[in-house]
């Protein structure tokens, strides 16, 4: 094992997006008195919430929707599931959801630590993350992370999204790195570890929530700190 750039997921792998995500809703919650517009139940919102978010994030993987529809849909659906059909309201909390969200530092344990630890043993750390430019870049500054990584690869910048291999070849290209030199670590087996691989890329599976991989990574890891079991 010779590698020389780690390629990092960014969303659930090292930035907890359920926590900040939940944290973020709850305000939202609050500003604009959901509980007075029908939304009875704050952990059934948020539950309702992610089960959308991320059925259309595999929608917008594949092709079938845009962006913007993304972006307020996922409140739009779940407003619906309240029987409240308020669309201008779903597009106003989708607008201030992209708003806060980024502005949230909540990092799976040993975040820090362990991307201190790789960049002191001269690994080049990137990310590779289907997330959009600006937010992305905005989480990254928020939670201290942004001078941990060389190069920041998004759907957005490179036109592209995991798994499709395009993005992956777009960034061995923009960070002059070798494929057998580098590697992939994800939470997301279909996206980060199938994508890698039809890219003929190594890959860590970053277990948080300890599944069943259908797949066989190259390796598997339960902690952010287990990584020091292999680099």
């Amino acid at each position: 094992m010779n590698y020389k750039h780690l390629f990092f997921d960014l969303d659930h792998t090292l930035w907890d997006f359920e926590a900040n995500s939940r944290q973020t809703l709850s305000e939202l919650y609050v500003k604009l008195n959901l509980q007075e517009k029908g939304v009875h139940d704050f952990d059934l919102f948020h539950r309702k919430y992610l089960v959308h978010n991320e059925k259309l994030w595999a929608r917008y993987r594949k092709g079938f929707i845009k962006t913007d529809e993304l972006r307020w849909k996922r409140m739009w659906l779940t407003l619906l599931d309240f029987k409240i059909g308020d669309e201008k309201l779903a597009r106003e909390m989708g607008m201030i959801f992209l708003d806060l969200l980024p502005t949230r530092n909540l990092l799976f344990p040993h975040t820090r630590e362990i991307l201190s630890y790789l960049k002191n043993k001269n690994y080049q750390l990137h990310l590779i993350t289907n997330g959009f430019e600006k937010t992305q870049h905005s989480k990254l500054k928020n939670a201290g992370l942004e001078n941990f990584f060389v190069e920041v690869i998004t759907s957005e910048g490179s036109n592209t999204l995991k798994p499709n291999k395009e993005i992956f070849e777009f960034a061995l290209q923009k960070t002059n790195a070798k494929l057998e030199e580098s590697i992939m670590l994800g939470d997301d087996l279909e996206v980060d570890i199938a994508g890698a691989r039809n890219a003929g890329m190594d890959q860590v599976f970053v277990n948080h929530l300890h599944k069943i991989p259908a797949i066989k990574p190259t390796f598997m890891v339960h902690s952010l700190l287990e990584l020091e079991n292999i680099f």
